[in-house]
């Protein structure tokens, strides 16, 4: 399985391993992606944590603005969260630009 490693490290090694029960993985970066019904191991050598997750991933289109954004814009101008959610996309997450726009 791992060339050049002993039987005994090699058994150490599979002891320090667990399997974490999920339902949903989601990584956010400069993409979004989200694995649904993964297998998941955590693995920890040499004080180190590893994880390893196996599944179908998809990748789910991120807003350019965060929920703290639209709750300062929704503070700002009084509008309701869908129409807030709605000027920020158009603005392209543009928060001054969005506040503008819907006091005006």
């Amino acid at each position: 399985m791992f060339p050049g490693m002993d039987a005994k490290k090699l058994k150490k090694m599979m002891k320090d391993m667990e399997q974490i029960p999920a339902e949903r993985v989601i990584i956010e970066g400069q993409k979004k992606l989200v694995i649904e019904e993964p297998q998941v191991i955590r693995i920890n050598l040499m004080g180190q944590e590893t994880y390893q997750i196996v599944g179908k991933a998809k990748e789910i289109e991120q807003e350019p603005f965060t929920n703290e954004d639209v709750k300062l814009v929704m503070e700002q101008t009084g509008k309701t969260e869908e129409e807030v959610r709605q000027a920020l996309k158009k603005n392209e997450g543009d928060i001054a630009k969005t506040i503008l726009e819907l006091k005006g």
